[in-house]
């Protein structure tokens, strides 16, 4: 069953400008399907996954190039980077636009041959899990996020309420497709299988790491702590590594869509803002999975509980910019006062605010250090307090409160 993707409009302008399309993303959540699909049989396909296909890729590039010609869609590029001097030079001779599509699920040894070997002919995009729209059939309807008063989409969001128990089910379940879409799925087989055969495998393969109990206790420990500021040393004791083991196994993740760090806003102007960035885990379902949360209702009750609430609505909202092939210009805000602000997205020199909270009764107090970005010295935009209110309603002359059927 394919589920129409939010990416589909950029992608098909993309690859009508660039003779290469990369696509990278976690495993799982849906590249190889949306291409196919795009591609409508119009050209070849390989997969890197074959270990046989994999040694001629590696062993003689030039004979895999004449095997699999262009136009082609070569899966899991990231396995055989010497294939990519072979397709700069097929570019070269012929610069027609569509002639390779990539993807790659770990972009860490990915992207440096990219960049030296591929610069200024492939577009670079980023597919994540199933959106919220995209699971109910509005894809068209998915657009890059920002608190702006719109009657048209409150009127629709007003009609539309997400009990607590549903939220949390999508929550528990997570976003890859072959979950989201099927209910039957049982969903510890699912996580287990993926930590197992995906990560566990792709993330020691590539990046050489050895002991596999302590990644698994690395991945546990970055999971307890999505939605917090990220602290290596705690990090790192909680999964008895080295603080330098703990950062380079962060980049990995990071790179291979797994976790999302989200950096502190500052100026020039001011030095008070703290320095650290914020983690979080791109898919809840996995990050639940890892905490061992057992069922929707004891993770709704649970200590998690608000911190899996904010690492879902950014999610959705880093959904809406990268599924429209647009950069997400997401910061937050913290100073030495301990005065912190969930969200900012700075657009046009605009800085928007944005506080995600788990109540259905908000009030003007849960926004109160909206008035601390006045020190920045930039305009600020309508602001917005993401909560689990039924409709739109002003809590100041400049903030209102967003439900979260918004999303």
């Amino acid at each position: 069953m394919y589920q129409t993707r939010t990416l589909e409009a950029f992608v098909k302008t993309a690859v009508k400008q660039f003779p290469i399309l990369l696509l990278t993303g976690a495993r799982q959540v849906g590249k190889t399907t949306f291409l196919r699909h795009i591609s409508k049989d119009e050209r070849g396909y390989v997969t890197l996954d074959d270990p046989l296909v994999l040694n001629l890729a590696r062993k003689d590039p030039p004979l895999f190039m004449q095997r699999f010609p262009s136009p082609v869609l070569i899966d899991e590029i990231q396995y055989a980077p010497e294939l990519l001097p072979y397709i700069k030079m097929t570019v070269d001779r012929d610069r027609r636009p569509g002639l390779f599509w990539l993807t790659g699920s770990q972009q860490f040894h990915l992207m440096k041959g990219v960049s030296e070997s591929l610069a200024g002919r492939v577009a670079v995009v980023s597919l994540m899990g199933l959106s919220r729209k995209e699971r109910m059939g509005r894809s068209l309807m998915d657009r890059p996020f920002l608190p702006v008063q719109d009657k048209g989409k409150e009127r629709m969001d007003a009609e539309e309420i997400i009990p607590l128990k549903e939220l949390y089910r999508l929550i528990w379940r997570g976003s890859f497709p072959a979950i989201a879409l099927h209910d039957d799925m049982d969903r510890d087989l699912f996580y287990s299988s993926y930590v197992q055969t995906y990560l566990q495998r792709d993330v020691r393969d590539l990046s050489r790491v050895g002991d596999e109990m302590a990644f698994l206790r690395f991945l546990r420990a970055a999971s307890a702590r999505t939605a917090q500021m990220l602290n290596l040393t705690g990090l790192s004791r909680d999964a008895d590594i080295s603080p330098n083991t703990a950062k380079s196994w962060l980049s990995i993740l990071q790179a291979s869509g797994i976790v999302y760090l989200l950096e502190p806003y500052h100026t020039n102007v001011t030095k008070r803002l703290v320095k650290t960035p914020k983690l979080y885990v791109l898919d809840t379902g996995l990050c639940a999975y890892l905490t061992e949360w057992s069922s929707p209702e004891t993770l709704e009750a649970g200590a998690m509980s608000g911190a899996i609430l904010e690492t879902w609505v950014l999610t959705e909202l880093l959904k809406s910019y990268w599924h429209n092939g647009r950069r997400a210009p997401f910061y937050y805000y913290r100073d030495k006062d301990q005065k912190e602000i969930d969200l900012l997205i700075v657009q046009d020199g605009r800085i928007y605010p944005l506080e995600i909270k788990k109540t259905a009764s908000p009030g003007k107090n849960d926004v109160r250090h909206f008035q601390s970005l006045e020190k920045l010295k930039l305009p600020v935009g309508p602001g917005g307090l993401i909560c689990l209110a039924g409709q739109s309603l002003p809590l100041t002359p400049s903030v209102r409160s967003i439900p979260i059927a918004s999303f």
